[in-house]
């Protein structure tokens, strides 16, 4: 019964595609998914230069050295995470997809998403797969309120295509934080002190791992340094962010 069943919902699938088919999220062309092929070509094309601890655009001078030189501010002062890895630029048009998973509640982005990343991830020469993947938690008020936390959506399909195991609550938001954007760098530093914790149930797992943290945009980085720098601190060995937009200015 459970084979019929798939079956029979793949089958209803491709006729709902055929007969009904969608618009691209972001061209607004007919497509047969959520993204159309010409779009995903042309704004989400592979093999760009960027730091590969930050994520940030590497100058002319740096991308022609070795792919493994960082940038400069990461050789002057270290994050607490080991690597970045984004999918794209956080700019127009493709700022909109994250905006519209978040505030228009357009949850079948999420998967759009984690497919984008797990490719991503998979072309780097020099990866290796996380032992288990975390998801960068939203306050209990912020939670409320969206009803969501979108970097959750996007790393349940994540884990589930990486093979990778998934744990919902292994990090928490202990209390509310401030917009980094907003923020003097000095201020963005206090807004994340001490703002998260991990789930007891995993502390002692970490010791020696490699931990990958799931986010839609990383904008300052000072979010996931918190929380690097607490894995670390309980022992992981190696700690890479996963994201699907990086905003391309400096966070210092």
């Amino acid at each position: 019964m459970p084979a019929f069943r798939s079956l029979a919902e793949k089958s209803l699938q491709r006729l709902l595609t055929h007969w009904l088919p969608c618009t691209c999220a972001l061209c607004r062309q007919e497509s047969a998914g959520i993204l159309c092929d010409a779009c995903q070509h042309t704004y989400f094309p592979p093999g760009s230069s960027h730091c590969p601890q930050c994520g940030l655009h590497l100058s002319g001078q740096e991308s022609g050295q070795k792919p493994a030189q960082r940038c400069g501010d990461c050789l002057r002062s270290p994050p607490a995470f080991d690597r970045t890895v984004a999918v794209c630029d956080y700019a127009p048009p493709q700022d909109q997809l994250v905006l519209s998973l978040k505030f228009a509640h357009q949850l079948a982005l999420a998967p759009v998403f984690a497919g984008l990343l797990r490719d991503a991830i998979l072309r780097q020469a020099d990866q290796h797969l996380p032992d288990m993947l975390l998801a960068v938690p939203l306050g209990r008020q912020r939670l409320q309120d969206r009803g969501f936390n979108q970097a959750l959506e996007i790393t349940r399909p994540l884990a589930h295509q990486l093979g990778i195991a998934l744990y919902p609550r292994g990090l928490q938001r202990i209390r509310e934080t401030l917009p980094q954007t907003s923020l003097t760098p000095d201020a963005r530093i206090r807004n994340m002190r001490n703002a998260f914790m991990l789930d007891e149930r995993i502390t002692g797992s970490l010791r020696g791992k490699h931990i990958g943290i799931v986010d839609d945009v990383i904008t300052t980085g000072m979010t996931l340094h918190e929380i690097a720098t607490m894995l670390k601190r309980f022992g992981a060995a190696t700690v890479s962010n996963y994201v699907f937009a990086r905003t391309q200015y400096h966070s210092s």
